[in-house]
């Protein structure tokens, strides 16, 4: 049997095989397996949407889509009183902003979120839609209020206090995922935030663990880290701030040498590589093969909303790039510039080549 038969006949086989299986099983490169698939989808010869699937979700984002609504002072904000602002809204969730980053960036991405049948979930559906990600996973609940985010941003950039109504990411079940595991399964990788429940949580870890499906985590707030099942195996990265690093390990992180403690923790719980953001102090990185630190890229800030989706997507672009840890965290961290610059939760100019500029200029 040729080797375009063989991958035609595996493919029958298994229509949610990933090209990484069939290279193994012919014995080809990668490259050389997508040149095949390429020419047999040409002929009409794969038409199977499982196939399909496979192919256009070379990652899922599961978690949040909301609105985001700035509320930004141009001078010191006054507690307890009135402050004037000016209001902006943009399309927001963690998950959401790395689908959109990540799709940005090239990867073909598609989003498992849950919103409103309301103005504001129609326009986050419409407009993540248009940036390249395929929507057609995420749940349109018609009694909820899509989510929203507030934050006051004070004259530096930077929030004084944010407010969160994501009442509706409480109406997700197990089940409702386990009618997308095909589409789940079907994937290279899969990111996960936590605004999704504790019992979907710990459902989609152990399916993917189990079917050796790499898992991106960013846990998204100290309280909502406490979401993350104690057993954290199949977890290929988790990226985390000083504050949910410290909530998952019960220990206070205060300088750069406490990071290497608490990142053996989180290795002990499981967890294959661990990323802790430090704000102005940059990133510690942490895999049994490389550990050590980065400062960050020093540019002016504008807006620090985004900036920790804008690591978190560069980094995982890098590591499904196949980049090693410290490089993965350089293009977090000049992706995390990029958005810094901009009073967009997701910058503009995020692209490949706009990143290794960045890193370029540093190095």
């Amino acid at each position: 049997m040729d080797k375009e038969a063989q991958i035609l006949h595996y493919i029958k086989m298994n229509p949610f095989i990933s090209q990484q299986e069939l290279s193994n099983k012919v014995g080809l490169s990668r490259p050389a397996v997508a040149n095949y698939i390429a020419s047999l989808m040409k002929r009409g010869e794969i038409k199977g949407r499982g196939y399909i699937l496979r192919e256009e979700s070379a990652i899922v984002c599961i978690g949040g889509a909301n609105t985001d609504r700035k509320a930004r002072t141009n001078q010191k904000v006054r507690l307890y009183s009135s402050n004037p602002v000016k209001i902006t809204e943009a399309c927001g969730g963690v998950a959401r902003n790395v689908a959109e980053s990540l799709s940005r960036l090239g990867l073909t991405t598609s989003l498992m979120a849950c919103v409103g049948d309301d103005k504001e979930g129609n326009w986050i559906l419409k407009e993540t839609k248009s940036q390249g990600v395929d929507v057609s996973q995420v749940w349109v609940l018609p009694t909820e209020q899509t989510g929203t985010f507030t934050t006051l941003l004070d004259i530096t950039g930077e929030s004084v206090v944010s407010m969160a109504d994501m009442n509706i990411y409480e109406k997700l079940t197990t089940s409702m995922f386990e009618e997308k595991w095909s589409h789940i399964s079907a994937s290279t990788a899969v990111f996960l935030d936590t605004n999704i429940p504790e019992e979907c949580i710990r459902y989609v870890i152990k399916r993917c663990s189990d079917v050796h499906i790499p898992i991106y985590i960013e846990p998204v707030s100290p309280v909502k880290a406490r979401k993350l099942p104690a057993r954290l195996d199949g977890v290929e990265l988790l990226i985390l701030n000083r504050e949910e690093a410290e909530t998952l390990t019960d220990m206070k992180i205060d300088a750069v040498k406490d990071c290497h403690t608490a990142c053996g923790k989180l290795g002990q719980r499981g967890v294959q590589k661990v990323m802790i953001t430090l704000a102005d102090q940059g990133v510690y990185y942490f895999s049994t093969e490389e550990s050590g630190h980065l400062l960050p890229f020093k540019r002016d800030v504008v807006d620090v909303t985004g900036a920790g989706e804008a690591f978190a997507s560069c980094a995982i672009y890098g590591m499904m790039n196949g980049e090693s840890l410290v490089r993965a965290c350089q293009l977090g961290l000049a992706g995390a510039v990029l958005t810094l610059q901009t009073e967009e939760s997701i910058s503009s100019f995020l692209k490949p080549e706009k990143i290794d500029e960045i890193i370029s200029e540093y190095s």
